[in-house]
């Protein structure tokens, strides 16, 4: 956003009860003066060349509008920075972190909440903030049922979605019985990555939502006396599909690249991701067939937002608010959204967009395996974090660390 259309909208729009717009502009003008010059250090998981791609182009853009440096820190698990954070804050180290920014969700972000570890809040207070879409992505403020605070920043949506080869599967199966009955039918053509990775610990939570009876209960805490009790009919399930499985269920694919690698070779039929433009992304890239469609369940799936936090202790704390602002700036989500790109769904809310800003999303092709948003279906919540937690160390215990 240039800063004549921020001045236009903080014109028109109630930011905070607190700050007028023009108190907010003198900040902000401060904010972005401190971070000329600065190197931005954001931990972000580094395992999809794609994003790593889209990531040094943010880079890039950062550096050219606003002088700011971004450094990518690959993670392997966004727990290594929370990690260290965690050992700095042990430290005594209140100040000169070594994570300004963290790509952030779920338990980590509970975490380190909880534990007063992050600067904040910032997100409301953002120049871009008033064209996230609040209303209809209540995700982009609750963070696997937690109240975000502002002190985390959404950048993309995600919904769960399941890939087939049309070639293979004409009907794809919409219900977790069919899902089964067609495993067993083909075996070896259908897996789930390891838990506790996060898209094998999703698919455990997707299979929990339809199995208990009431899936609000989800949205609460573990509770230790229920928990066998509702958790039952997902072990069954899975004990009844894991024989079929690709290596028989006893070895899985470490994470979502691993599961896609499977279906992009033709070892497996169906697969399923947490981006429903990842298939087409994959397409364009000439890494998937082109026969390659996708579908959601009956009922819906599970949905969240991808958000960046700043550690209480971070070094470059202005050049950090920067980065967090410019991932929400239209151009930036819409070239996330071009499946040539990411394929990851926008946190904003289009239609409300200023019509030029608007017309990069109008523009976009989203690619012949990408659902239409309107036929996506629910997006179910993310269950409360104990849940994931709970449920990757059940299934380590009930099934071992194949591999």
């Amino acid at each position: 956003m240039q800063r004549r259309d921020f001045h236009r909208l903080i014109a028109g729009l109630a930011l905070t009860p607190v700050l007028t717009g023009k108190t907010l502009a003198a900040e902000w003008d401060g904010i972005l003066s401190a971070a000329k010059g600065q190197t931005v250090y954001w931990h972000a998981w580094g395992g999809d060349p794609k994003i790593n791609a889209f990531i040094a182009w943010v880079g890039e853009q950062a550096q050219a509008r606003y002088g700011v440096t971004l450094e990518h820190v690959k993670l392997a698990s966004t727990a290594d920075a929370v990690a260290r954070v965690q050992s700095e804050q042990a430290a005594g180290l209140t100040t000169g972190g070594a994570v300004d920014l963290v790509w952030i969700n779920g338990e980590n972000f509970a975490a380190m909440k909880a534990a007063g570890l992050l600067f904040g809040p910032f997100a409301e207070a953002l120049p871009n903030w008033p064209l996230v879409d609040v209303a209809g992505k209540p995700a982009v403020v609750t963070d696997f049922t937690l109240p975000t605070d502002g002190f985390e920043s959404p950048w993309a949506m995600a919904q769960m979605v399941f890939e087939y080869d049309s070639l293979q599967m004409k009907e794809p199966p919409q219900t977790l019985d069919l899902l089964a009955e067609w495993a067993i039918a083909n075996p070896g053509r259908f897996t789930y990555p390891q838990p506790p990775d996060y898209l094998g610990v999703t698919f455990l939570k997707q299979v929990l939502y339809g199995m208990v009876p009431d899936p609000a209960l989800l949205q609460q805490p573990v509770d230790d006396a229920t928990y066998p009790a509702t958790v039952a009919l997902l072990w069954a399930f899975l004990d009844r599909i894991h024989p079929a499985l690709w290596r028989s269920g006893r070895a899985f694919p470490a994470n979502e690249p691993a599961l896609g690698q499977l279906l992009a070779d033709g070892e497996i039929f169906l697969s399923f991701a947490f981006n429903p433009g990842r298939a087409s992304a994959e397409i364009a890239a000439g890494n998937l067939p082109d026969t390659i469609r996708t579908f959601t369940l009956e009922g819906g799936t599970i949905a969240n937002a991808s958000f960046v936090a700043i550690p209480f202790n971070a070094s470059h704390r202005a050049g950090a608010q920067v980065i967090a602002n410019l991932l929400l700036d239209p151009e930036v989500q819409a070239r996330a959204q071009d499946p040539a790109v990411l394929g990851f769904q926008t946190v904003l809310d289009v239609q409300a967009l200023p019509e030029q800003a608007k017309s990069r999303f109008d523009a976009l092709d989203l690619g012949v395996a990408t659902l239409p948003p309107a036929d996506l279906g629910p997006a179910l919540l993310e269950p409360h974090a104990s849940w994931a937690t709970r449920l990757a160390a059940d299934w380590t215990a009930r099934y071992g660390a194949a591999q």
